[in-house]
């Protein structure tokens, strides 16, 4: 009978220390959620990182230990306009309570280039804690095509229309090469009447701005300065990081040219601001 006793004792201890799968979900979305927080913060993001886990990034070798991790996610948040961000959409526990994953989608902002894509990460307990084990993840689409080697445009050539919705009328704008609204590198032209203004605003990517005719104004901030704006004529050249603030007026009738990489959007600081919002 004490052998029987203690026989049932253990089978009961057993049965308590089943493992809550349901909780144990719940509490994996919220490491990754937690991590998700972490994407300016080296150390921090590394914390999340077991010290033998793999990457697996979209056209790059297999990131092998937390070291290459590291060295990967560092060069990451040093590019310029880089941004990161992820949302876990589902996360799976085994009945063992100690592996499970999660799946979710992300955004990268990087060097004035945007990516979306998704995700997988493998998760183990070690010593207790949710720790990342593998993390694979790619883009949506694919590369952008290569552009043709060799481009010239003659003036003539332009086709000259009514701006996007997000830039007030009475501006003419031209795509010299590609196209702002997609991936990938693209030129514009915009001509605009003295007095025109863009009220504070930001963008994504990188915005490169050289003045070809008239004289216009650039301001940084969040508030229309007049009295804190920088004049720029013919020929001058302003290069604006991603995300920065910052505003524009036209001091005469003047044709600027814009480049850099796709998509091409127009954030106003004000909502109210926004032409595509205001009514007709």
């Amino acid at each position: 009978m004490h052998r029987l006793a203690i026989l049932a004792v253990l089978v009961s201890l057993a049965g308590c220390a089943r493992v809550n799968v349901e909780e144990e979900q719940k509490a994996l979305l919220a490491v990754d959620q937690e991590w998700s927080q972490s994407t300016k913060d080296l150390d921090k993001f590394m914390s999340f990182v077991a010290a033998d886990a793999n990457g697996y990034p979209q056209g790059v070798p297999m990131l092998a230990g937390a070291d290459a991790f590291r060295k990967f996610i560092g060069e990451l948040m040093a590019a310029p306009g880089y941004a990161l961000s992820w949302t876990a959409t589902k996360a799976v526990v085994a009945t063992s309570g100690d592996i499970g994953y999660t799946t979710g989608a992300y955004d990268l902002a990087m060097a004035g280039t945007m990516e979306k894509g998704k995700y997988v990460t493998t998760w183990k307990k070690v010593n207790g804690a949710w720790k990342v084990a593998d993390d694979i993840f790619n883009a949506d689409a694919g590369p952008a095509a290569q552009s043709s080697p060799h481009v010239m445009v003659a003036p003539a050539g332009l086709k000259w229309g009514d701006p996007p919705p997000s830039l007030a009328a009475g501006a003419k704008l031209a795509v010299v090469q590609g196209d702002p609204s997609q991936p990938g590198p693209f030129v514009v032209r915009l001509q605009v009447p003295a007095g025109y203004k863009i009220a504070p605003h930001w963008h994504p990517g990188v915005e490169n701005v050289t003045v070809l005719a008239g004289t216009v104004a650039l301001g940084m901030g969040e508030t229309f300065d007049e009295s804190k704006m920088t004049t720029a004529a013919v020929g001058a050249y302003a290069s604006l990081p991603a995300e920065m603030r910052h505003y524009f007026m036209a001091k005469s009738a003047a044709t600027v040219q814009v480049h850099g990489q796709g998509p091409f959007v127009v954030n106003y600081v004000n909502p109210a601001d926004d032409p595509s919002k205001q009514t007709k």
